[in-house]
C-alpha cells in the first residue's frame, strides 16, 4: 500500500531546505576546529587592570595591544596571516576595545550579515552584567544604548578587494564599550552619552566584557549553523527601538526592510552603506561619542 503524500506545505518545505545554501561563518581557523563546551555563566567581577590576564577559550589567538593601537585597524592588518579566532585587544581602563577575526564560507553580500551576530552577542555580554530592568538596545545598524545611553557599538571590515559575490578571505568584527566615565561633567552635560560605571554594571571591566562576549559569540555562530541565520535576526530585530505600526525584517544581503502596517510603504536601509563609517565612533576622541 502507497502510503499518504505529505501536505503541500511540507513538501514546499522539504524543496525549500534542499535548495537552502550550506554556508557558515567560521570563528575558527581550519587549524582550530575542536568542539569546546561553551558556558555563559559571567565571570567573576572586578576593575580590569591592563596586565590582568584574559582568560579565553583555547582556540582563540589572543594579540594585546598597547592603550595606543586601534584593535579594530590592527586586526584587519593581520587578519589574513592570523586567521579566524584571532581577537585583538588593547588594555584601556576606560574602554572595553577588541576585535576578532571571522572567516566566511559565503560570498560577502550575505556575509556582512555575520555583523548583526556580533551585535547580538555584544549585548547580550552586556546582559550578563546588567542590572535588573535595564534596557540594552541598538540604534540600527551599529549603536549600543544602556537605558537611552550611548554606550558604544560594533563595526564590521572586509578586504578592500573583495567582491560581492564571492567569498571574502576575512571579515573583522569590531566593538568599543564605554566602561568608566573619565571626564568629571556634571549630571546632564552629555544626557546621550554613559558608561556601564554610571549604569549600575558594578566592577564590571573590560576584560570581563570581552571574555562575555567572546562567550556570547560562539553561541550565536554554533546557533547560525545549527539552525539558520532566523534566530540570529529575530534577537537583533528584538533589540531596536520600537515604532508603532511598524515591523522590521533583515533582508539576505544584510539590509534592514521596515514596513508600515496597513499601507505599501517600505523603508530600506541599507547595511553595506551603514557600516562604512561607524555611527558611534568620535574619530577626534578614538572611542564612542559624548
Amino acid at each position: 500500500m502507497r502510503s499518504p503524500s505529505p501536505p503541500e506545505e511540507v513538501r514546499e518545505r522539504r524543496r525549500a531546505d534542499s535548495r537552502r545554501p550550506s554556508w557558515s561563518i567560521k570563528l575558527f581557523s581550519r587549524e582550530k576546529k575542536r568542539k569546546l563546551e561553551v558556558r555563559l555563566k559571567p565571570t567573576a567581577p572586578g576593575h580590569s587592570s591592563v596586565t590582568e590576564p584574559i582568560n579565553l577559550p583555547p582556540p582563540f589567538t589572543l594579540v594585546r595591544l598597547r592603550e595606543s593601537r586601534d584593535s579594530f585597524a590592527h586586526a584587519m592588518h593581520i587578519a589574513e596571516e592570523s586567521g579566524a579566532g584571532t581577537l585583538t585587544y588593547v588594555g584601556r581602563f576606560d574602554l572595553a576595545e577588541f576585535a576578532v577575526v571571522l572567516e566566511p564560507g559565503e560570498p560577502l553580500r550575505t556575509a556582512r550579515r555575520a555583523f548583526y551576530a556580533g551585535m547580538v552577542a555584544l549585548t547580550d555580554a552586556l546582559r550578563a552584567y546588567a542590572p535588573p530592568n535595564k534596557e540594552i538596545a541598538i540604534d540600527w545598524p551599529d549603536a549600543i544604548r544602556v537605558d537611552g545611553g550611548l554606550v558604544g557599538g560594533g563595526r564590521l571590515g572586509w578586504p578592500s578587494s573583495a567582491k560581492e559575490d564571492e567569498s571574502p578571505r576575512w571579515l573583522v568584527f569590531g566593538a568599543m564599550i564605554r566602561t568608566v566615565a573619565m571626564s568629571d561633567r556634571e549630571a546632564g552635560v552629555y544626557p546621550l552619552a554613559s558608561a556601564l560605571d554610571q549604569e549600575g554594571f558594578g566592577e564590571a571591566g573590560a576584560i570581563q566584557v570581552t571574555e562575555s562576549f567572546v562567550r556570547h559569540l560562539m553561541r550565536a555562530l554554533d546557533a547560525w549553523q545549527a539552525y539558520g541565520f532566523d534566530g540570529i535576526a529575530r534577537e537583533f530585530l528584538s533589540r531596536l527601538p520600537r515604532a508603532r505600526q511598524t515591523t522590521y525584517v533583515i533582508a539576505d544581503n544584510g539590509d534592514l526592510i521596515a514596513r508600515r502596517i496597513g499601507t505599501n510603504r517600505t523603508d530600506r536601509h541599507d547595511l553595506k552603506k551603514g557600516l562604512l563609517s561607524p555611527s558611534w565612533f568620535d574619530s577626534i576622541l578614538g572611542g564612542p561619542r559624548l
